[in-house]
């Protein structure tokens, strides 16, 4: 499974179509785009917001705190190109829903950087937003370009290509991922191990599983332990936890036993392992549990929201989704109700407006809890430059911030109007996919790293 990222499950491991999504997990893809590695139930995902705000964002802290805090459509992407099924068939549309692209693919992702995988003939090769082919259908599989070299898998076997389509690392790999750091993460011969850009192993294939570079280290493991190591494969942190995920901004969650806590890239425990769950910092606060309900700590492992919630999703800016007495609302850092507990299923704040169930159906509200746009909708989507996708009876259409149809519901699968963009720096690589599958049937789309 190439180019593996790091998603899961809703907190608590329910595939209940809720909006509590994390870092690290296993996800099926409806399209393709990005396949996962590894299945978990905490932590906050970076969903949903436009990558090019990292661009002002050189540090990774300040950058993840830009990406919660911005808004989907704040971008205000006119050139935007959505990829939609008619007729059996993909192409491309506008905004105005104006075909710039004839539907002719058997399958097509998003654009990303100004290219696009699409498969003809049972193959995959890339197209430019005029349709024409960069790199010609060649590939029994095809994802994003990453630092100017995508991987591919050929027969069975998994190499790179640049933007020529030159195969740079010749496909040789059972199994392999996008470049991190200037490193890739690559199975051989039952091992895995890590390659630089010329297919060189800075690492030899000696680890029984692992996970790309992320924040300077690599987690790997050996028998039935995992531990650390860096960029020349010297072990910072022995193997001898039981379960552990990748470093974040200087702290990994890691389980001994059956309790999480928090290390430091030394090894050392910042929080000590006493949580039945636990997910990353996203605002300065990480929801955990204990016993059967969750709260909030800050940095130091002190309760700041008691223990009280049924399920819980990390801080999108001031707001998260809690769920209490089977109902989701959405509560402040002091874990005040801004939105009493009252919905079937809710979506953060990624825009003005977000997607909520309610009666059976989705609709939207704004941020005192409003419906903006009456529950109606089969499906719906968080807004993308401005637009919305809305489904009703089957069929896929695009809506305004208002509610009103600006496409009408007429494609039989639709993606987001968005030109994601990847972007190196350590354990920042951004893709974009769709994982309606693990949503009980709602549509949803995440920016993944």
């Amino acid at each position: 499974m190439p180019c593996k990222v790091l998603v899961s499950q809703p907190t608590g491991g329910e595939n209940d179509g809720s909006v509590l999504l994390a870092e690290k997990g296993l996800s099926l893809l409806l399209h393709g785009i990005i396949k996962m590695k590894k299945a978990s139930a905490n932590t906050s995902l970076v969903i949903a917001i436009v990558a090019l705000v990292l661009l002002a964002y050189p540090n990774k802290v300040e950058a993840q705190t830009a990406i919660r805090e911005s808004v989907a459509e704040s971008t205000k992407d006119t050139d935007t190109q959505a990829a939609v099924k008619f007729g059996g068939r993909w192409g491309y549309i506008d905004k105005t829903g104006k075909y710039v692209i004839e539907p002719q693919f058997e399958d097509a992702h998003l654009f990303l950087d100004g290219l696009a995988e699409v498969k003809l003939g049972g193959k995959w090769g890339y197209i430019d937003k005029t349709g024409k082919f960069v790199i010609n259908p060649q590939f029994d599989k095809a994802f994003p370009f990453v630092d100017g070299l995508a991987l591919v898998k050929v027969g069975e076997k998994d190499g790179y290509i640049d933007k020529a389509g030159v195969l740079v690392i010749n496909p040789h790999f059972d199994d392999a991922y996008s470049f991190t750091d200037e490193l890739a993460l690559v199975k051989f011969g039952g091992k895995y191990g890590y390659i630089d850009k010329i297919g060189k192993y800075v690492i030899n294939p000696q680890f029984d599983d692992a996970f790309p570079v992320a924040d300077g280290l690599a987690l790997v493991k050996v028998g039935s332990k995992w531990g650390y190591i860096d960029k020349t494969g010297k072990y910072v942190v022995n193997p001898k936890y039981s379960d552990a995920f990748p470093f974040k901004d200087g702290l990994a969650l890691v389980r001994l036993g059956n309790k999480w806590g928090y290390i430091d890239k030394t090894g050392k425990y910042v929080i000590s392992p006493r949580f039945v769950d636990a997910s990353d910092f996203a605002g300065g606060l990480a929801h955990v549990k204990s016993g059967n309900k969750y709260g909030y700590i800050d940095e130091t492992g002190k309760y700041v929201i008691k223990l009280q919630f049924e399920k819980a999703d990390g801080f999108w800016g001031d707001l998260a989704v809690v769920q209490l007495g089977g109902k989701y609302g959405y509560i402040d850092k002091t874990g005040r109700f801004v939105i009493n507990p009252q919905f079937e299923y809710a979506f953060p704040f990624l825009a003005a407006i977000t997607p909520v169930k309610s009666g059976g159906k989705w609709g939207y509200i704004d941020k005192v809890g409003k419906f903006v746009v009456t529950p109606q909708f089969d499906k719906a989507s968080t807004p993308y430059n401005s637009l919305a996708i809305a489904v009703v009876g089957g069929k896929y259409g695009y809506i305004d911030l208002t509610g009103k149809y600006v496409i009408n519901p007429q494609f039989e699968d639709a993606l987001p109007h968005f030109d994601g963009v990847f972007f190196e720096g350590t354990a920042l690589k951004f893709g974009y996919r769709n994982f309606q599958s693990r949503l009980g049937g709602n549509e949803e789309w995440e920016l993944v790293r």
